[in-house]
């Protein structure tokens, strides 16, 4: 892939398959994307463990990310004690091409369910950026930052109501 981009690249989605596994597996291994969301990578029984539960849950929006044709990352949506959240992981080379918005985006459009409600590490002011552009908004509930991982990582609910 050319880091000279004149244009940001063709987005879509797609339902998963299974040789998009090994790319959603390299990118969450990443230091650099573990770190900027603020969640532990899997080893290999415990990530293919969780991806056979989400590709059986018919509950369950669980998409692949296309950029130019190529995997860049994955996106879903799941309820979760009366709301709806969403979630995406786009590998490190897709980073800041608009790839993330463009996917979020899509994935809004397909889940009609609103309010529509994101966890967002406070340090991660890429996503943040990302959820703000597609109309996500601070929870109003939301004082401070809560530390809702039993890690103590602070997180910021953002929420689409529209």
């Amino acid at each position: 892939m050319s880091d000279q981009r004149n244009a940001a690249p063709a987005v879509s989605l797609r339902p998963v398959e299974d040789a998009d596994l090994e790319v959603f597996f390299e990118h969450q291994a990443d230091p650099q994307g573990v770190a900027m969301a603020a969640f532990p990578a899997r080893d290999r029984e415990q990530f293919d463990a969780h991806w056979a539960r989400l590709r059986a849950d018919p509950t369950l929006v669980t998409r692949t990310i296309l950029a130019d044709g190529q995997v860049a990352g994955n996106i879903g949506s799941w309820p979760e004690d009366g709301q709806q959240f969403l979630g995406y992981w786009i590998g490190r080379e897709w980073w800041g091409l608009g790839v993330a918005t463009q996917a979020l985006a899509l994935l809004a459009g397909e889940v009609p369910t609103r309010p529509l409600c994101a966890h967002v590490a406070v340090h991660n002011l890429g996503s943040i950026r990302v959820l703000e552009k597609c109309g996500f908004r601070r929870d109003p509930g939301q004082e401070a930052a809560l530390p809702v991982s039993e890690d103590g990582v602070e997180e910021l609910v953002l929420v689409l109501d529209a």
